[in-house]
C-alpha cells in the first residue's frame, strides 16, 4: 500500500494559498460531510487526487480494483459472466442492480496480480454490449 495512504501520527505543516470562493466551498462541504477541520478535508482531497490517477495499465504486483459496468438490461450477460468465471480467482465479490429503466449496473471487486486484472478488464472492454466501464485501482506496490 502506498505510504501516503497510511494514516500516521507524524504530520508536516504546510501553507497553501486558496481562492476565497474555494475556501467557501470547502467550509460548506466540511459542514455537510462532517469533516472536523479544513486540514482533514484537505488531506482527504489530496489522498483522493493522488489515488484517482492510478491506472491499471501502470499497476504492477498485487492490486485491488473495483470495476463498475453499465449495460442494457436486455444484453446477453453470458460474455460478462464468462469473463467473471474465467478469472474467478480474482473476483472477491460482485453486486448487480437495476439502476434505471432498461439499464443494469455491476460492481466487481478484484484482488490479485495487476497483470491478471488487466486481462480481466481487457475482456470486459471487448464486450460490445457494455456501455460504460469505470476502474478504480489501489496498487499495493
Amino acid at each position: 500500500m502506498p505510504q501516503f495512504l497510511t494514516i500516521g501520527t507524524c504530520m508536516t505543516i504546510i501553507s497553501i494559498s486558496i481562492p476565497d470562493l474555494l475556501v467557501k466551498q470547502i467550509d460548506k462541504t466540511m459542514k455537510e460531510k462532517g469533516f472536523v477541520s479544513r486540514s482533514e478535508i484537505t488531506r482527504q482531497a489530496l489522498r483522493l487526487y493522488l489515488t484517482e490517477d492510478v491506472k491499471i495499465e501502470d499497476a504492477e504486483g498485487d492490486a485491488v480494483a473495483t470495476i463498475t459496468v453499465i449495460y442494457r438490461e436486455n444484453a446477453d450477460r453470458r460474455r460478462l459472466l464468462e469473463t467473471q468465471h474465467v478469472h474467478s480467482g480474482l473476483v472477491s465479490t460482485f453486486l448487480h442492480t437495476h439502476i434505471h429503466q432498461g439499464f443494469c449496473l455491476e460492481v466487481i471487486i478484484l484482488k490479485g496480480q495487476a497483470m491478471l486484472i488487466r486481462k480481466f478488464v481487457d475482456g470486459l472492454r471487448q464486450n460490445e454490449q457494455i456501455m460504460q466501464i469505470k476502474i478504480s485501482v489501489l496498487n499495493q506496490k
